[in-house]
């Protein structure tokens, strides 16, 4: 009976089953004391949904809804419940880190059913743990699931062979937790158990053989009904947390997307695995493309927008290749510095004897008793201050370039290492991204805030190619003589020569471009997308345009034939112009 006071009751013997919990891992065991709401709406509140049950690992908490607990029956199961929560802090997947690489492992191994990714996680880090509590601590997990299964009556065939698994482990009964009594399945739950023995010192290994077991499972199933949906208490368990580490594609990940049919290690067998899926191509060490850490990252429960999810991609794969942190170094003086006074032995040089003050001291001089010279040293000079460069910088976001936010755009990486780099040797950005002249987003002038910056380069317009000259022009015709010094930078194609045609104002492109140079007093330069050969003259006015910039304006032209070596120049750029000692 759900009374105030049998709800009180219950809460008070699950947290006086917490620290219990706590020791059944290790008496050394710490978190943060559960959260055991009271109703499921308090337990909304929390995020919890769906499963009785979850955990957070941003702030290390086990989340209970006790009301899903007493409708399943689960009142006297504290100790196994927040045991099994625990486990998930402590083993799997205990960090972040994990849980995103464990979820990128099984996305790898389930294609087109990807969206089926958490909740195999979730089922799979739940074997090593509930292995554990049943075999070595003694908890009484099986009972669990058998009271699930009664409340909930399934015929999923992915619960089945759950069940099997599970009945295989703890060696119970064919059929005794639900598992299906087909030879199929059952030797399918066989190979899942021997996969959890074979793998419990590394589950990490052998998650996309596990996806790969259940993958013809999942067709079937329906997770939204049913006892295994109780089951999803990982399914926000990364919100909140920072996705570094997860940008690139481990050698393990690829290979280890096979059945675990096919694995000697599971099977006995002698012969080598099978070769991975034929979705499983990517070379080692070859970063995800945006789209795919997107998924990854709404996978592991956070949610962000394509946008934000570039700002985050491209600010972790530029961070290879930003100028190292200044150090700031103290010059030594070149002028010595009198220290004081010793005395003048004699063999020392007599030029260094100072007459004046030794007749002061005695106006009888004896050599080597009253003689005394000057003692000089080095001090720390006064440091001279230098000037950072400013950066302007305009890339370009055209039909022709790719969407930063779907496909690795190298336009955007060039853009975020240089920017990346000028912000930690002092300098300030202003960030512009162009289209046409009316599809225009920039900055508010130079600025050292890294976010808004980094969400100007990976926008996307993908129209026409219009240099907006009157951001140029605007730029620099209110900027002071005083004002630091700045380098102008285009990254782009041959639809920068737009940038020589007449503003709305009828002024010249050409001049507008000349008086940003002049006042900005640092140059400019021009990384293109360009055929080779481009200086030849078949190619046109738009070649010709270039050349007159160069020659006549000054602009530094860097030309590339593919967009992969923007990379190289950006490094190249950023420490030619940013690395070095601080400024001063």
């Amino acid at each position: 009976m759900n009374t105030p006071a049998a709800a009180t009751n219950l809460l008070e013997r699950w947290r006086a089953g917490w620290p219990v919990a706590l020791a059944t891992w290790s008496k050394y065991t710490r978190l943060r004391d559960p959260r055991l709401c009271e109703s499921r709406v308090d337990a909304a509140g929390e995020g919890l949904s769906g499963s009785f049950a979850m955990i957070r690992l941003a702030d290390q908490r086990v989340v209970v809804d006790l009301q899903q607990v007493r409708a399943l029956a689960l009142d006297d199961y504290a100790l196994e419940i927040l045991a099994h929560e625990i486990g998930h802090h402590v083993l799997a997947p205990a960090t972040a880190t994990d849980q995103f690489r464990l979820l990128a492992r099984i996305r790898r191994a389930l294609p087109t059913l990807e969206r089926h990714a958490p909740m195999v996680a979730n089922l799979y880090t739940d074997l090593f743990i509930n292995d554990r509590l049943q075999r070595q601590a003694g908890l009484r997990m099986a009972d669990i699931y058998r009271k699930l299964a009664a409340a909930t009556p399934t015929h999923d065939p992915l619960w089945a062979l759950y069940m099997g698994i599970y009945e295989n482990l703890w060696q119970l009964d064919r059929g005794s937790l639900g598992g299906a009594d087909d030879d199929a399945t059952c030797g399918d739950a066989w190979l899942g158990a021997r996969l959890v023995r074979v793998y419990a010192g590394d589950w990490l290994e052998g998650a996309g053989r596990f996806a790969t077991l259940l993958l013809p499972y999942l067709v079937e199933s329906d997770q939204r009904h049913g006892a295994i949906g109780f089951l999803h208490d990982t399914a926000q368990a990364a919100a909140d947390c920072d996705a570094s580490g997860v940008l690139d594609v481990e050698a393990d990940e690829i290979d280890g997307a096979i059945h675990p049919g096919r694995d000697p290690g599971i099977t006995g067998d002698a012969a080598p695995p099978a070769a991975p899926l034929p979705n499983t191509q990517q070379s080692k060490g070859q970063a995800r493309e945006p789209f795919e850490y997107g998924e990854l990252l709404r996978a592991a429960g956070i949610t962000l927008t394509d946008h934000q999810i570039a700002v985050r991609y491209y600010r972790e794969r530029a961070l290879a290749d930003l100028v190292p942190f200044p150090v700031r170094l103290s010059p030594a003086s070149p002028e010595p510095q009198l220290e004081g006074l010793e005395p003048w032995q004699i063999g020392d040089p007599l030029d260094e004897i100072d007459w004046l003050q030794s007749t002061l001291q005695s106006p009888q001089v004896i050599p080597g008793l009253t003689t005394v010279r000057r003692v000089y040293g080095n001090a720390p000079a006064r440091e001279r201050e230098r000037v950072p460069v400013d950066l302007d910088i305009y890339v370009d976001s055209s039909g022709s370039m790719p969407n930063p936010q779907q496909r690795t755009s190298f336009l955007t990486l060039a853009g975020s290492i240089i920017a990346l780099s000028a912000l930690r040797a002092g300098s300030r950005v202003q960030a512009t991204l162009w289209s046409g002249k009316h599809e225009v987003t920039a900055t508010d002038g130079f600025v050292r805030d890294e976010d808004a910056i980094l969400r100007v380069l990976t926008g996307f317009y993908g129209g026409a190619t219009c240099f907006p000259i009157h951001r140029l022009r605007d730029t620099y015709a209110s900027r002071g003589k005083h004002a630091r010094p700045v380098h102008i930078l285009q990254i782009s194609d041959d639809g920068i020569t737009t940038m020589f045609e007449p503003d709305e104002r009828g002024n010249s492109g050409w001049q507008v471009a000349a008086d940003a140079l002049a006042r900005g007093g640092a140059g400019g330069t021009m990384a293109l997308n360009l055929p080779p050969r481009w200086t030849d003259a078949k190619y046109g006015h738009w070649a010709a345009d270039l050349i007159r910039a160069r020659d006549e304006q000054g602009w530094d032209i860097h030309a590339v034939t593919a967009m992969e070596q923007l990379v190289a120049f950006a490094r190249a750029f950023a420490r030619k112009h940013y690395a070095g000692e601080a400024p001063r």
